[in-house]
C-alpha cells in the first residue's frame, strides 16, 4: 500500500495510490461518515499509527484492490501523475540519518568501516516535499546529494531486539540527504552541514512493509541532470534496518513517525575528481526500487 500527503486546493490531504489514481481518503470519509468518519481530518500518514484508523485505511485499500474503484468514489480521485506530494510525515519527532553505512561509500570517503552505526540528525525544518525545491544556501558553495532508503517507525520502540524491531516498521520512503560539505567537514560535527532548510526532501509517499518484503535487496539510483551518479543496492548496507532500529532504541525511545535514513551508496559529489557540487537549476532524481521515485530541482537562495 502506498499512502501519502498531497496538496489539494492549498490543503494537505491523505491520499492512497490506486494504480494511476490517488484516492483522497478525507473525501471518502465525508461521503461515508458513519463508516470512515475517523479519516475526515487526516492530513498525512499519522492515522497508520492507531489500530482503528489503520484498519479503515486497509479496508478501503482492499475494497479498491478486489472490487475496483466504486463509482461514487471516482470524483474523490486525482490523477497520480498530477498530484503534488508533501512529506509523508508532516512533523516527525526525530529525523535520524546513518553515516558510512555502505561499504564502498566508506571507502570512497577514506574512512574506516564503522563497528557500530554512526548517526546524526536533521531538524524538521529540513523536510521538503519530494518535488522540492532544494534551496542552495548563500553561505555554502559545496552542496552535495545522497540517495537513501528511509524507514518510518510505525510504533514505539524502546530497547527492542532485532527480531522485535521488524514489528516496529511503519513503512519505507525515499530520502535525499542533502549535505553542505564545507559546513559538514569544517568542525567534524556533521549536523552543521546536514540540516539546512530543505536539506531533507522526502517521499513521494510511504510504502507499507508488506509491499517491500526485503528492504535489503532494493536497487537505489540517483541521477543529476539525467546522468547516473549513484547506483547500488541495499544489499550492500553495513547495518540493516532491524539492526539500526534495535541499536538506536537502546539509546532513546523511537516514536511512531520517526524517520531513519539508512545511508548512501558511493558516487557522492565531494568524492569525485573533480568534485561535483549542486548548482542553481540542477535536477535530481532519486529512485529506490519498490519504494518510489522523487524528482526535484535545486534553486539558489535569493
Amino acid at each position: 500500500m502506498r499512502l501519502g500527503s498531497i496538496l489539494r486546493e492549498g490543503q494537505r490531504r491523505l491520499g492512497l495510490v490506486c494504480d494511476e489514481k490517488v484516492l483522497i481518503l478525507n473525501e471518502v470519509a465525508r461521503r461515508t461518515p458513519s463508516r470512515y468518519g475517523a479519516l475526515a481530518a487526516a492530513r498525512d500518514v499519522d492515522p497508520l499509527w492507531t489500530a482503528a484508523t489503520r484498519r479503515l485505511i486497509y479496508e478501503i485499500h482492499e475494497t479498491v484492490h478486489i472490487q475496483g474503484m466504486p463509482p461514487d468514489w471516482l470524483d474523490c480521485c486525482e490523477a497520480a501523475a498530477s498530484v503534488v506530494w508533501q512529506p509523508p510525515v508532516a512533523a516527525p519527532e526525530k529525523i535520524i540519518c546513518i553515516g558510512l553505512n555502505y561499504r564502498d561509500h566508506a571507502a570512497e570517503s577514506k574512512m574506516e568501516l564503522p563497528k557500530e552505526p554512526i548517526f546524526f540528525n536533521k531538524f524538521n525544518s529540513a523536510l521538503a516535499p519530494a518535488s522540492g525545491p532544494v534551496v542552495l544556501p548563500l553561505n555554502s558553495k559545496q552542496v552535495d546529494y545522497e540517495a537513501e532508503l528511509a524507514v518510518v517507525l510505525g510504533k514505539e520502540a524502546k530497547r527492542v531486539s532485532e527480531y522485535e524491531a521488524r514489528e516496529c516498521i511503519g513503512g519505507y520512503t525515499v530520502m535525499n540527504d542533502v549535505s553542505a560539505r564545507d559546513w559538514q567537514f569544517r568542525t567534524g560535527q556533521w549536523v552543521h552541514g546536514k540540516t539546512f532548510d530543505t536539506f531533507a526532501p522526502c517521499g513521494p509517499y510511504l510504502v507499507t512493509p508488506e509491499d517491500v518484503p526485503d528492504p535489503h535487496n532494493l536497487g537505489i539510483r540517483l541521477t543529476l541532470n539525467g546522468q547516473v551518479m549513484q547506483e547500488s543496492n541495499t544489499r550492500h548496507l553495513v547495518f540493516g534496518v532491524p539492526v539500526l532500529i534495535s541499536f538506536l532504541s537502546q539509546i532513546f525511545t523511537l516514536k511512531p513517525g520517526d524517520i531513519i535514513s539508512t545511508g548512501t551508496p558511493p558516487g557522492v559529489g565531494f568524492a569525485r575528481r573533480p568534485p561535483v557540487f549542486l548548482q542553481d537549476g540542477d535536477v535530481i532524481e532519486v529512485l529506490v526500487e519498490q519504494v518510489g521515485t522523487m524528482r526535484h530541482r535545486c534553486v539558489a537562495e535569493r
